[in-house]
């Protein structure tokens, strides 16, 4: 008699696992199943997921696998993935690959047929969106660039679009940044969430123009919502708006001013018209 394949039996591959952001009880029955039976653990930090993996009495091999060693353990794990063994991947918390490291890992399996199977889970985008009251079509960024002007031309990207805008930054760089957020996303609304799950998770919500009455504690990392554009309500020109109205003054009529920031950014076509017929004035 032919005995019936186990459609629940786990097969050797690379799972990506999510895993608690902060409180250890938000892990799935499954996750817990699949880490139980991998081989191999990848993790960030090994002290990070130790804690985890201790809590829930899973002894399985770790090891270290985070951004300045993805590129040199490459070959070692796509060997051991090769041999046919159960691999799971895992980010110190919530969803691997995700602003993580993996992505290296993922092209590779894919080109040489290895399976990879998500085990979905946490996720700090997700949770924060979930209590934000903002769009649920939203743009992910990721951590956002070191320097002030590769910042300024992000927020520039943003500014246009008509979603939730999603990114994470430290708590400390995010202080320093409250000047240029209120100069890019003045009239809308914002959602900072630290700590998400754990004791002392915190959220700060209001207006960006009020963000520099905001109390941080400047530990750790935050996920930062910006609301989506208000199309009821119409913005006022900032001083990056009015800085471009500047340049393209000499390249372009009054008119196609007004047309390309009335669609983009939602603002009267009479701020605009007004404030180019000033700047006209003096030059």
């Amino acid at each position: 008699m032919a005995v019936k394949e186990d459609k629940n039996k786990i097969k050797s591959g690379l799972y990506v696992v999510s895993t608690p952001l902060g409180n250890l009880k938000d892990i799935t029955l499954r996750a817990l199943e699949v880490l139980k039976q991998s081989n191999f653990i990848l993790c960030e930090d090994t002290r990070v997921s130790k804690k985890l993996l201790s809590h829930y009495r899973i002894e399985n091999k770790l090891i270290s696998y985070h951004k300045f060693n993805e590129k040199k353990n490459l070959e070692n794990i796509i060997d051991i993935l090769s041999n046919e063994k159960i691999v799971s991947i895992i980010s110190d918390a919530g969803t691997p690959t995700i602003s993580d490291p993996g992505k290296i890992l993922i092209k590779r399996c894919l080109d040489e047929n290895i399976l990879i199977c998500p085990i979905p889970g946490p996720s700090a985008v997700i949770t924060s969106l979930s209590v934000s009251g903002f769009s649920d079509q939203f743009y992910f960024h990721g951590f956002l660039s070191e320097t002030n002007n590769a910042i300024k031309k992000e927020f520039e990207f943003f500014q246009v679009l008509k979603c939730s805008i999603v990114f994470f930054i430290s708590a400390k760089k995010l202080i320093k940044k409250f000047e240029l957020l209120n100069e890019y996303f003045h009239n809308r609304e914002v959602l900072i969430c630290r700590e998400l799950t754990k004791m002392h998770e915190t959220f700060y919500r209001g207006k960006v123009s009020e963000i520099n009455k905001a109390k941080f504690i400047p530990k750790g990392e935050v996920t930062v919502i910006i609301s989506e554009i208000d199309k009821h309500k119409k913005n006022d020109l900032n001083e990056s708006d009015k800085k471009k109205i500047k340049e393209l003054i000499e390249k372009k009529s009054i008119k196609d001013i007004v047309r390309i920031f009335s669609q983009e950014k939602n603002i009267s076509k009479s701020k605009i018209y007004n404030y180019c017929l000033e700047i006209k004035n003096e030059i």
